[in-house]
């Protein structure tokens, strides 16, 4: 797989493993009591923290993610605000990426790197990412993706969402932008579609037993259709058409077919032999055609047999009225009832829907970490009234100060998060939706200085985080955290621990003592991880009660 050299790119490409972790603490005030209040997240804070920081409890847990990054036209006023180590980037530090910048597209790569590769992590193994991008970067950002998801592509898809054009564009009148889609795993990961038009409907004009079907021809057309793409589907198939019976084996007065082209070229069946020999009564038709050949077809059921409708695939353009980018400014100005624009090209909520029914279930979770205007909350929300879905979502917005000339100051929000909020909350109020959400702000630091000077995290949160270090996985049931005895959790036969408390003082004072490892071993003689400021016991003893000791802070993020 080819790769994309930028300036900087060997200081960011692994600067993701070390962000500091922190811990996420809900803002009772700001949230949202109902139903999924724990799933349903809006985190006040940068990405690319935030994203470490959902590392404990969603590693390998989300379905989908949308983000629209910045598009890096120049007019944005992005500032580039990663503290890395390198004299080269730090020179970038708080500075406006403007269109005269000649290392705007270095900056953006850099930026974009890190929370592309902490996403990577958050994604599960059927999982899809998403990115709305225009033509300043599309080019940049597909060799990115390709050399972090490595062949994993499934598709560029143009959509159209502005139907008039860009009539301040100096040459060609630009229509549309383009939507980046890829998986985790493409062998794991399956498309969903939209539903089929009426006129697609129609098509399905005939029904048996089972119900409606269409017929389609037996023989595989398109890509992949001949024998040498697929030997072990060309086989013969024999049809006695005075007894109308079927079968695999040669019978007495039987014609054998044959999936071979006009042109006699071999081709190749849909099915393979088991799955004929299991379908063929219920699905497969036989009929004389022009000439006095035979020609086989299978009917194409309108309902799958887990009792689920066909549906379309998404194809590689997009073009509807619903996703004109001015939608998504009239939908934000009803819901804050203004006639001024609060947000700069809010995506329509049925761009995003429709993105949601062909890359989720209807229990997945999406995350959004560029949350903007809140849009993606929104859709999910609406989706979930829709059909019944009990998806969940996560939004991460940047705390950036929005410019008191602009309207959304004025309309008094000082900052984009706030009104990443007070969308989701008005949608939920003017819907009367039994739904609500936890804001998140970041918590303590968790590090050897950030913890030496008494800014600690609760028992909980520190809880997680050591799970995730010690076992590398999320800790999928929080309930078995019991912090009375110092356990936090278990996995393929190790138990681990973490003997901590919340105040500065007691936690000089915590260690492994005999008495305690004693205690401990009576009810768990398999082998422990144990995390503790200190430890009483010499190597003898750590091994005679199946000891690994840990020690916090300085070695927190060592597992020997």
């Amino acid at each position: 797989m080819p790769s994309i050299n930028f300036k900087g790119k060997n200081a960011v490409w692994n600067h993701h493993l070390s962000v500091p972790y922190q811990t996420l603490e809900k803002d009772k005030k700001l949230s949202v009591k109902g139903k999924n209040e724990d799933e349903n997240l809006i985190i006040e804070a940068d990405n690319l923290i935030a994203l470490k920081s959902l590392l404990p409890k969603y590693q390998g847990q989300i379905k989908c993610i949308y983000i629209d990054p910045p598009y890096n036209t120049g007019n944005e006023n992005w500032v580039y605000n990663d503290k890395i180590s390198s004299p080269l980037i730090k020179d970038w530090i708080n500075k406006i990426v403007g269109a005269d910048d000649l290392t705007r597209h270095d900056k953006w790569l850099c930026m974009m790197t890190p929370r592309l590769k902490g996403l990577q992590e958050l994604l599960s193994n059927e999982g899809i990412i998403l990115i709305s991008i225009d033509q300043n970067e599309i080019s940049n950002l597909k060799s990115l993706m390709d050399e972090i998801f490595s062949d994993n592509f499934l598709g560029l898809i143009s959509v159209v969402n502005n139907w008039k054009g860009r009539s301040d564009d100096e040459y060609v009148a630009t229509c549309n932008e383009y939507l980046l889609v890829y998986a985790k795993d493409k062998s794991c990961f399956e498309m969903g579609g939209f539903p089929l038009s009426s006129e697609k409907l129609e098509e399905y004009d005939q029904e048996d037993q089972y119900g409606k079907y269409k017929e389609v021809g037996f023989r595989k057309t398109g890509k992949g259709w001949r024998r040498i793409d697929r030997p072990d589907m060309f086989y013969p198939v024999y049809y006695n058409e005075k007894m109308k019976t079927i079968s695999l084996q040669r019978m007495t007065n039987s014609i054998e077919i044959l999936p071979l082209t006009k042109d006699k070229l071999e081709g190749r069946w849909r099915w393979g032999k088991d799955t004929f020999l299991k379908q063929y009564q219920k699905d497969i038709i036989i009929r004389p055609v022009r000439g006095g050949e035979y020609r086989i077809f299978t009917k194409m059921r309108l309902k799958h047999e887990n009792g689920e409708s066909r549906t379309l695939l998404p194809k590689s353009t997009w073009i509807d009225p619903k996703y004109d980018t001015a939608k998504g400014a009239q939908t934000l100005k009803e819901i804050f009832q203004t006639k001024e624009d609060l947000f700069d090209n809010p995506k329509p909520i049925d761009f995003i829907k429709d993105i949601i029914m062909v890359a989720t279930e209807k229990d997945s979770i999406i995350l959004d970490s560029f949350a903007g205007s809140g849009t993606t909350a929104h859709s999910v929300l609406a989706l979930n009234k829709e059909d019944g879905g009990n998806r969940k979502f996560i939004l991460v917005q940047l705390p950036e100060r929005i410019e008191e000339n602009n309207p959304a100051h004025k309309a008094g929000f000082k900052y984009v998060h706030e009104i990443t909020r007070e969308r989701v909350k008005r949608v939920i109020d003017k819907d009367k939706l039994d739904v609500g959400f936890s804001y998140m702000k970041l918590g303590p630091q968790i590090d050897a200085d950030s913890m030496l000077s008494g800014k600690l995290p609760s028992y909980k949160e520190f809880a997680k985080y050591v799970y995730y270090l010690a076992t590398g996985k999320t800790m999928n049931n929080e309930k078995l955290i019991n912090e009375k005895d110092f356990f936090v959790g278990k996995i393929n036969g190790e138990s681990v621990y973490l003997i901590y408390e919340k105040d500065k003082d007691k936690l000089k004072g915590l260690a492994i003592t005999l008495d305690w490892a004693q205690k401990i071993c009576k009810k768990d003689k398999g082998k422990k991880i144990i995390y503790a400021p200190a430890c009483f016991l010499d190597e003898e003893y750590l091994e005679k009660f199946n000891i690994h000791f840990v020690g916090i802070p300085y070695s927190l993020f060592e597992k020997k």
